[in-house]
């Protein structure tokens, strides 16, 4: 039901920009019993983090496209990208463009943002990082983007010491994984309700990634043209996603 949606909206609601091309971009995976799709993009490439427009909050990848249009170019793919206030204002550290937004926090919280450690992700010239949020304060990375949000799942090849295997809180969850040497970020999302710990062992013990975020979990939606989907929901805060040129 879930992918019979998705194609739905993908093509009654996406119609604005046409579908790009991007060989492998997208693909699926398993990990004990639980189904993913991974999208991965390499340092150089245009990755962004979208919030707002000349005309206010964005809050789907379909106005992003739009967005985009002008420059001649769309979406490859997209995602969720952080946890956000009811008026999709970010939680935490939001950086667009060089331009911050929103300030790190630091404190702990009963919520899963406030899950201590969290992290930023952090998008440069160099390539890609994921730093605990306490010392990103400490010593601010240069980020063209940035976004912050918890918890940490992976912190140096290390699960986040909270999580509890078979843990019986499952949700559809999102989130992303950085190579050591910061030339690669795996974005995954959950095909099926998955638990913190089998997330989080997705990205260190399958993936080989050392350092993973959680961006969240029951809002969760892709946007993968490649693959004919375009998830439905209510209007996003920040949304993460690459940019090609248009066909």
């Amino acid at each position: 039901m879930r992918k019979a949606l998705a194609a739905l909206a993908f093509w009654a609601g996406s119609l604005s920009a046409a579908p790009v091309a991007a060989a492998d971009l997208c693909r699926a995976a398993s990990f004990e019993g639980v189904d993913f799709t991974l999208c991965e993009v390499k340092a150089g490439a245009d990755l962004r983090l979208f919030h707002s427009g000349p005309e206010g909050l964005l809050g789907s990848f379909g106005a992003v496209n739009d967005l985009l249009a002008g420059e001649g170019k769309a979406l490859a793919f997209a995602m969720n990208a952080g946890m956000y206030h009811r008026d999709r204002e970010p939680v935490g550290l939001y950086v667009e463009n060089g331009m911050q937004r929103t300030a790190v926090q630091t404190g702990a919280s009963d919520d899963n943002f406030g899950m201590l450690p969290n992290a930023v992700f952090c998008i440069g010239e160099a390539g890609f990082s994921i730093t605990d949020s306490r010392d990103f304060a400490a010593a601010p990375k240069a980020c063209r983007f940035a976004t912050q949000s918890g918890p940490m799942m992976v912190n140096q090849g290390a699960l986040h010491p909270r999580f509890i295997p078979g843990g019986d809180s499952r949700y559809i969850r999102n989130g992303v994984g950085v190579s050591a040497d910061g030339q690669r970020a795996v974005f995954a999302i959950s095909e099926d309700s998955v638990n913190f710990d089998t997330f989080g062992r997705l990205f260190r013990d399958k993936l080989a990634l050392p350092d993973a975020l959680y961006f969240d979990g029951k809002i969760s939606r892709l946007y993968a043209p490649e693959l004919g989907r375009s998830d439905l929901g209510m209007p996003m805060g920040p949304i993460v996603g690459l940019v090609v040129p248009q066909p």
